[in-house]
Formats: structure tokens, C-alpha cells, sequence
């Protein structure tokens, strides 16, 4: 992994990173990502504080539009990065003159609002999420679902699907789940950052379909795990390769990125990884950067940011759900943005 990481390295002229606490760079893109890059502004910049001076304003403006626009905001070079659970291609690289690379993982929760029911209670097969966003199980009393739920008190209610509005990583990595492990799906509906839903109430935003399902009456949507603590919503626990049931927390995430840990491409796709401890649905947030960045203050400030997040940032990370790169992708990134060469599919 690190020697393919490190032939990737390449295209991108910067000085020396600096302290960034003066400099004000911009970014747009991920909602699931949000919280986490909010958190580690505040903790980078208590970071640089030197003596009695503190950093004055923001380290950066982030405008968490959805994944799919910041990258088109990044296109237009109207922000200095954009933030993606949905990794560029090759050829998306070429076409934007841009390169990119990963920052943080994160869980998508399966969450739900239905009445008496709490976290982990309920369990999610991939073929029952798959149905219900198809539109084929409609009601929460549905024998398929009670069949992975005996003894549970299921409503015979209808299901309210809540699903994402804008582009977004986050449904490009829940439609990149359900693609591979339903046949059905994968023939008819596919996975991309928007798909034609058959069903759903649409909303903008992880914090949007969040707020959906948490004033709707049996409802479920697709989260990030951070957004699902702060807006206090119970997660499913969802079965895995291995058929196990596993809730997303700091140990099944933890589990789930392992497997990144002997990829030779830093853009494995980790949803549905084997183990029997490790939560399925996860999502690795990447930053995309112009190649041509510009050697000036704004740009080492962006890099020196990314660079201690990635070094420094895993307890923050951690604190809001997210989990941390395994060690020796972690290595290569902040290797590459301290050497001035943050140039990595």
C-alpha cells in the first residue's frame, strides 16, 4: 500500500506548510463530514496558540452543500477544496485538474423513528433496507422484518423511507452498499450520488433527513453516526458479511477499516467488509484540491490543517463517531501534505 500510495505523489508545488491561524481558506461539500472539520478548526487552532495570542475568526469557510456541488465548486475553483464520500476517478481527476486524498471514515447509521423501539433494538438485513427504499416492504409489521426481530412489539405502520434530496456522498456510499450485496438493487435502482428513488421523502443534507425522521412517525433514514448522537436517533443494528447483527460504534467502524489497511488504492470502497465484528455501512471522506494550488499563504494553511487532522485529530474524530485512518494510509497523507505534495488518487 505504501509503495503504490507513494507513486501517486506526484503534481502538486507547495512550500513548507505554516501556523494557518491567520489565514482564511475555503471549502464546500460533505454534510456527513461536517461536524468532524468544524471540530478540528477549533482544536487546530487552540493548537497554534503561542502565548497570550489567540487565532482571531474562523480557520476556514465551509459551506456543507453536499458532496456532489462542492466538487462542482471545486471544478469552478470558486473553493479551495471539496470534501466527498463519493472518490474521484481517474478520469474526474484529469477533467477537474485536481487530486485528492482521505481524511477520516465515518459510519452510516440506520436510523429510525419509531415509537418505543431504541438503539439496536431493531434489526436490518441488507436485502430489508434494499426493499424498503425499492418500495417493496412498505410496513413495519412486514414478516421479513419480523422475522429478523422475534419478540420485538413492530407497529403495523407504513413506513416513511427518507432519502437525500442533493448529490450526496453519503447516499453514494449507501447506494454503493446496497448495489453490492442485492442483486435487485444493483439491476434496477444502481449507486451514484443521486439514483432515480421509487419511493421517499426527500430532504436536504444529513442534518435534513435527520430532522425528517426524527419529526416523522415511523420513519427511517441513512446518517452519518455523528449527526444520528446529536440529533439523538437510534441506530439499527445491521447484519454483515459475516451475518452478524452489529450496531455502528467505535469498534465496528474500527473493525471496518481494517480492511483499507492492506489496499493498494487509498479509494477502496469499504462498505460490506468481512468480519465478523465490523459495521457495514461505512464512508471515507476525501479531500479534493486543485493540482495547480497556488504557493501562497491560503494554500499552506489549507494543507498544514489537513496534515495535523490526520496526524492529531483522532480522539476529536472518535468523540463524534467518526474513526481514524488505519496507521499506514494515515502515514502516507500526512507525509505527502507535509512534503508539499498532496498529489494521491
Amino acid at each position: 500500500m505504501v509503495r503504490t500510495a507513494l507513486a501517486l505523489l506526484v503534481g502538486l508545488a507547495l512550500v513548507t506548510p505554516a501556523p494557518a491561524a491567520a489565514q482564511t481558506f475555503t471549502g464546500a461539500g460533505s454534510t456527513f463530514a461536517y461536524q468532524l472539520l468544524i471540530r478540528w478548526s477549533q482544536a487546530y487552532q487552540r493548537s497554534q496558540r503561542d502565548g497570550d495570542y489567540q487565532p482571531v475568526g474562523a480557520l476556514f469557510d465551509y459551506e456543507p452543500s453536499g458532496s456532489e456541488a462542492g466538487i462542482q465548486r471545486l471544478q469552478q475553483r470558486a473553493v479551495d477544496f471539496g470534501a466527498t464520500e463519493a472518490p474521484l476517478s481517474d478520469e474526474e481527476l484529469h477533467r477537474y485538474n485536481a487530486v485528492q486524498f482521505p481524511v477520516v471514515a465515518g459510519g452510516i447509521a440506520m436510523v429510525t423513528n419509531i415509537d418505543g423501539i431504541g438503539p439496536g433494538r431493531l434489526r436490518l438485513t441488507s436485502d430489508t433496507i434494499a426493499a424498503i427504499y425499492a418500495g417493496r416492504i412498505t410496513r413495519w409489521s412486514d414478516p421479513a422484518i419480523r422475522a429478523d426481530n422475534p419478540g420485538l412489539a413492530l407497529p403495523d405502520t407504513a413506513i416513511v423511507p427518507v432519502r437525500r434530496a442533493d448529490g450526496s456522498g453519503t447516499t453514494a456510499a449507501f447506494t454503493t452498499y446496497l448495489s453490492k450485496v442485492n442483486a435487485d438493487w444493483r439491476g434496477t435502482i444502481g449507486s451514484g450520488q443521486t439514483v432515480r428513488w421509487p419511493v421517499g421523502v426527500p430532504a436536504r443534507g444529513n442534518l435534513g433527513v435527520a430532522t425528517t425522521v426524527r419529526t416523522t412517525p415511523n420513519a427511517i433514514g441513512y446518517v452519518d453516526l455523528a449527526t444520528a448522537r446529536a440529533m439523538n436517533l437510534p441506530p439499527a443494528a445491521v447484519r454483515n458479511a459475516a451475518g452478524a447483527f452489529v450496531t455502528p460504534d467505535l469498534a465496528s467502524l474500527r473493525a471496518a477499516v481494517q480492511v483499507a489497511a492492506a489496499a493498494t488504492d487509498l479509494r477502496t470502497v469499504l462498505v460490506d467488509p468481512p468480519g465478523a465484528g465490523a459495521y457495514p455501512l461505512v464512508a471515507t471522506v476525501f479531500v479534493a484540491v486543485p493540482r495547480e494550488a497556488a504557493n501562497t499563504g491560503r494554500s499552506r494553511a489549507m494543507m498544514a490543517f489537513f496534515a495535523w487532522g490526520v496526524e492529531n485529530g483522532a480522539a476529536d474524530a472518535e468523540a463524534l463517531g467518526y474513526v481514524a485512518l488505519p496507521a499506514t494510509a494515515a502515514g502516507v497523507v500526512s507525509d505527502s501534505l507535509r512534503r508539499r505534495a498532496p498529489a494521491m488518487r
